[in-house]
């Protein structure tokens, strides 16, 4: 992928350091610290333009964000984007954190346990079978999630591509992860309201494209909680097919 940025971007970039982080291995094991709370840490890998991590930093000011891209035209393009959120919702932005940096490896910026959910959205597929290894649902990035996450951790996955959400369900599973909320066509209803959008999936979904999604549970809390929710939704389920059936 090749972006041409405008002259000056790294100027332009680096006169924003309460936003854009270029040095993010500097705050490995530390990312609280530069928050200046304990509040729980959502990071989006390959944030693109920065439109899903700048909604969900506005509309949950409890919880810290950090979007990761490489590319410095993007993270010119997400800070933009982070304004602008802040302008139509309101807020501040000292719960978003832009970073600069390669996610192949993500382990060289965060610590182990330190952060609490992973966003993947409409990661490059890759395609050809010997690039496996480098999509972000391959066993060797599954691998580091699950060491960065903590007891609460988990990875949301979306797509428009169903080779690749095949793969992923398989890679998953190949690691004994639990998966949840499983949709082979997120938006069949109508667009979902209770989630944020990307700009990739706006289009995909005007194109009558379907999106793919999963939810894995990481943290043994995590996993905890999900399987109490299951045993709450059986006792309703139990107690309206009483109601329901007349008795003798």
């Amino acid at each position: 992928m090749r972006l041409r940025g405008r002259k000056g971007i790294r100027e332009a970039l680096e006169a924003q350091p309460d936003l854009i982080i270029l040095n993010p291995a500097a705050y490995k094991g530390k990312w609280k610290e530069l928050f200046g709370n304990d509040r729980p840490i959502h990071v989006e890998l390959g944030m693109g333009k920065g439109r899903f991590i700048s909604q969900l930093s506005s509309l949950n000011p409890d919880i810290n964000y950090i979007g990761v891209d490489m590319y410095d035209e993007l993270m010119r393009r997400a800070a933009e984007k982070a304004q602008h959120s802040r302008e139509e919702n309101g807020g501040s932005l000292d719960n978003l954190k832009l970073a600069l940096f390669n996610i192949e490896k993500i382990e060289e910026i965060f610590d182990s346990n330190e952060l609490e959910r992973v966003y993947l959205n409409f990661s490059d597929p890759w395609p050809k079978k010997r690039h496996a290894r480098r999509r972000l649902t391959h066993f060797g990035f599954v691998r580091k999630y699950i060491d960065i996450l903590n007891d609460d951790g988990q990875i949301h996955f979306k797509t428009d591509s169903r080779s690749l959400f095949e793969f992923s369900l398989n890679s998953f599973a190949d690691m004994g992860l639990r998966m949840r909320n499983i949709s082979l066509d997120l938006h069949a209803d109508g667009p979902r309201t209770d989630l944020v959008m990307t700009e990739y999936e706006t289009k995909f979904h005007e194109k009558g494209m379907n999106i793919y999604r999963v939810e894995v549970v990481i943290g043994q809390n995590a996993l905890n909680t999900h399987l109490h929710q299951l045993e709450l939704q059986e006792k309703r389920d139990s107690e309206e097919l009483k109601k329901e059936t007349p008795e003798d």
